[in-house]
């Protein structure tokens, strides 16, 4: 009996020890299809849930309550035969240490979304070959997913992810399939590995980093101290990106994951530091300025 328990506490420790990294779920739309038959969509929608969660994406020690809590929303707009066309937008987020936010660190939409799939067609993972593009396209999200998740925690702490997801970049590159083309638009996903590659746009990992780990972490000891130091970062490394890269795809993703959380945290910061954020915000983000003006006024002028 004494053999039987011990047995069972190494499975259940082994599970804990090396449960996998996503809990993500996973949203089909197909209401731009007339006269869908639901149930394949459905299937669709099950067979990536299952894909994105119950493989294990790295050798990475995650507890079951530290799984990176994540989104897909596929919608459908076209569907001929076997061949999908979609839009697929990634949303990824983190807890903040001693407290019940939790922030987004991943908002994007991926218009290039396009496959080949047939309803009960087993989803197979595989690493040195191109299989289909839609696992293509799952495995660089989970994998972008992961290398964002672990710079926040450490500096440069998801390279091993970063890596993984060039591979399959350069995977969908010979495919032929769309979003993966190197001189193709600078918001597809070989703009977005390169983005996180290349040494003259690292300081946006330095970003990730100071916001999270040194900005809103702190701010359970402090709210002032983990405040300027976002404030420091969006002078220093988001302005930096900027400046070497102003069309980089960097850009548009941090204001799509954290303009609206930038707006609530400088609510209540003194005058001086909201003037000088907005003014920072609003050279890099023009088209935004009527969100922005809200950081300027302050929570008692809204």
């Amino acid at each position: 009996m004494r053999r039987i328990i011990l047995f069972i506490l190494v499975i259940m420790f082994g599970i804990q020890a090396k449960s996998q990294e996503l809990n993500c779920t996973v949203t089909v739309n197909s209401s731009k299809i007339e006269s869908a038959d639901t149930d394949l969509f459905k299937t669709l929608e099950q067979s990536i849930t299952e894909y994105m969660n119950d493989r294990k994406w790295s050798n990475a020690q995650i507890a079951v309550n530290e799984r990176i809590e994540c989104k897909i929303y596929l919608t459908v707009n076209s569907v001929e035969d076997t061949r999908y066309n979609c839009d697929i937008q990634i949303q990824a987020s983190r807890p903040v240490y001693n407290s019940n936010y939790t922030t987004t660190t991943l908002n994007f939409k991926d218009t290039e979304c396009s496959f080949t799939y047939q309803e009960y067609e087993p989803l197979i993972f595989n690493e040195n070959m191109f299989e289909n593009n839609l696992t293509c396209i799952l495995n660089f999200y989970a994998y972008l997913i992961l290398g964002i998740d672990f710079d926040t925690f450490s500096p440069k702490g998801g390279e091993m992810f970063f890596q993984q997801a060039e591979k399959f970049v350069m995977m969908g590159q010979g495919s032929q399939e769309a979003g993966w083309d190197a001189f193709g638009n600078n918001r597809n996903r070989a703009a977005i590995v390169a983005a996180f590659t290349e040494e003259r746009t690292a300081p946006y990992r330095e970003l990730l980093y100071i916001y999270h780990r040194k900005g809103f972490d702190e701010m359970s000891v402090s709210v002032d101290k983990g405040r300027k130091n976002i404030t420091d970062a969006i002078k220093n490394q988001l302005k930096a990106i900027y400046e070497v890269n102003s069309m980089t795809v960097l850009l548009p993703m941090f204001c799509d994951s954290k303009l609206d959380e930038l707006v609530n945290l400088y609510s209540e910061a003194p005058e001086t530091e909201r003037e000088e954020v907005y003014k920072i915000l609003s050279n890099l983000y023009p088209t935004e300025e009527q969100r922005l003006q809200q950081i300027r006024k302050g929570k008692e002028n809204r």
